[in-house]
């Protein structure tokens, strides 16, 4: 860093410490670096990535508040981002730093102890740039700087005091349907991106940067090259244009050296225009975070034609399996309705086991070695064919991630039951920067389908917060809500299970071991981001961003239009941050 930045920075550093910075009403600290040795054992005071921890557990160790007191959880403060729509960041906290990202190509820093408004970064757009989904999932952190995906496929890196730009990479060109909404991950040096824009047929990639340069270091593309491994599961040139979109943060091994990426669906959706497996759509893929190699993978289902995009990747989770024997598990809740049980060995990914956690009617049966599906020939959407599937295309889970507890053992899934599609497949031309699907819907309203058999029970709904055992596989409880559910959930070492995604807008906090609300606080809007916990001077606080959008608004407009209700979520952006009555700073 040259010597003039390095005043600049450490006089911002002291303004901020003596509380002289533009009349913030709390002192913060000098910027402590965020290393690989705190990201690989973060503290539990603070929430430095996407998911809180390389594992991606979505779980945080600290347990002030807990299943007792937290019918006390009062808001400590709230701060209007000035942005509409869907808001998908979790605050990202180091020692009082707090980074959100919102639509609109926005970052911004506040202070975490008051919400005042440290900084904030806007990157101005094309006005006549288009993406499929306009929102942003986050920010990742690593040294001294913050680091953010543009929606016009610009990498870009900010000093985490200032908010001033240092550097920025443009991977790929937006006219052509590429873009990105991920939060990126840093490690070891590097800052690793996923783009996407399955939908306007292009081939996606991962890349990693030099986190101090910007240069690039690999880059890895979802739909293997002509000679590559995998690509003869491609008819003729499909593979130029084969999607394989990358929506969410990997996850981690830092054993291994290992990430692991879910990969989205194919282009276009109708599966017969590009017949065979179609290697990487819909699979986890563990990538070698030094080369970008693909040291292997395992695909969920093969050529996709149900829009079930695997993008999640697999929590990392020791799985004990019924010998005795304790196996480096990978762990997801499929979009296709599955629960999948993985191992993770060096270079290599085995099966263990996929059981159904919503209604399914597409799989006929799933190898037992492999965990390769079959198909009922009927439920596959074809040109001139209707057909409808359970989950819906929304799946039996969306993008929101899921969260494992070590505490109670139990793995939990932002469910969404007893909802499925109607699709008919036509046939399409690809052109550059225009949408290539091939379906059609008759009209909104057949998007979806309700699963009338179960809306004949005594207990009629969508969403759910399911808890699952990982030792015996089983389904401990569920929490139903009664519209969709399209929201991240957080367990604590407080026994407590905080979830939000429902068009009620309650963000709410339940009994990790049996699914009882105990609390909950509606707030202006609905939530779909995930929520992350921290500490201050022994105060521990619960953050969620709130902002209804994206596919929780597509979807509730379609409920509508089946309905012919009118059911309206307001989506401005806010922060909500939470803390118990008697330790809330007054």
């Amino acid at each position: 860093m040259p010597v003039s930045d390095y005043i600049k920075r450490s006089f911002l550093c002291l303004l901020l410490f003596f509380g002289f910075h533009a009349g913030a009403e709390s002192v913060l600290p000098v910027y402590q670096a965020v290393t690989d040795a705190r990201l690989q054992n973060p503290e539990p005071e603070n929430w430095l990535q996407w998911r809180g921890n390389y594992a991606g557990w979505t779980y945080s160790p600290l347990n002030q508040i807990d299943s007792e007191n937290v019918k006390d959880l009062s808001v400590a403060w709230v701060y209007s981002t000035g942005v509409k729509g869907g808001h998908e960041s979790p605050p990202i906290v180091n020692d009082g730093y707090m980074y959100v990202t919102t639509p609109e190509h926005q970052v911004i820093a506040l202070n975490a102890r008051s919400g005042y408004e440290l900084w904030r970064f806007k990157r101005e757009l094309p006005k006549d740039h288009f993406a499929m989904h306009r929102t942003n999932r986050g920010v990742a952190l690593y040294d001294d700087k913050v680091y953010f995906s543009g929606l016009d496929t610009c990498a870009i890196a900010l000093d985490a005091v200032s908010g001033e730009q240092i550097w920025e990479n443009c991977l790929a060109n937006w006219r052509q349907g590429f873009h990105m909404t991920i939060a990126p991950l840093a490690v070891e040096g590097l800052v690793i991106f996923g783009v996407s824009g399955a939908e306007y047929g292009i081939r996606c990639f991962l890349v990693a940067l030099d986190a101090q340069t910007g240069k690039e270091v690999w880059r890895t593309h979802t739909i293997p090259a002509e000679g590559e491994p995998g690509n003869d599961t491609w008819p003729g040139d499909t593979w130029q244009y084969g999607g394989g979109s990358i929506w969410v943060t990997g996850t981690y091994d830092t054993d291994s050296k290992l990430a692991y990426y879910g990969v989205g669906n194919a282009a276009p959706w109708l599966a017969e225009m590009r017949k065979g497996d179609n290697l990487y759509t819909n699979s986890v893929l563990a990538i070698d975070i030094k080369t970008g190699a693909i040291r292997d993978h395992h695909q969920y289902h093969w050529n996709g034609a149900w829009d079930w995009d695997e993008v999640s990747p697999p929590l990392l989770i020791d799985i004990p399996g019924k010998s005795g024997k304790i196996s480096k598990g990978l762990v997801r809740a499929g979009r296709n309705g599955y629960l999948w049980f993985l191992e993770r060995q060096n270079d290599q990914i085995n099966f263990i086991d996929a059981l159904p956690y919503v209604k399914q009617n597409v799989f006929k049966s799933i190898d037992p070695h492999s965990g390769r599906p079959t198909y009922h020939e009927d439920k596959i959407p074809g040109i001139g064919r209707w057909v409808t599937f359970c989950p819906s295309l929304w799946g039996g889970k969306n993008w929101p991630p899921e969260s494992y507890s070590p505490l109670t053992g139990l793995f939990y899934i932002p469910a969404v039951e007893n909802l499925c599609s109607r699709m008919r497949g036509v046939g399409i031309e690809r052109k550059d920067g225009e949408e290539y699907m091939g379906y059609e819907f008759e009209e909104l309203a057949s998007m979806i389908r309700f699963d009338k058999e179960a809306f004949e029970g005594d207990n009629p709904h969508i969403g759910e917060v399911q808890a699952w055992d990982i030792k015996t596989r089983e389904k401990v409880w569920t929490y139903p809500i009664k519209e969709m559910n399209v929201g991240s959930v957080m367990s604590t070492a407080g026994n407590l299970v905080f979830s939000g995604g429902s068009n009620d807008r309650e963000f709410r906090a339940l009994d990790a071991k049996t699914g009882e609300k105990l609390w909950s606080r509606r707030l202006n809007s609905g939530t779909n981001a995930v929520p992350s916990s921290y500490m201050l001077d022994g105060v521990q606080y619960i953050a969620v961003q709130a902002g209804w959008g994206v596919d929780a608004e597509v979807m509730q407009a379609t409920f509508n239009n089946v309905r012919g209700e009118n059911t309206f979520v307001p989506n401005d952006g806010a922060i909500w941050v939470f803390a118990l009555k008697e330790k809330s700073p007054k």
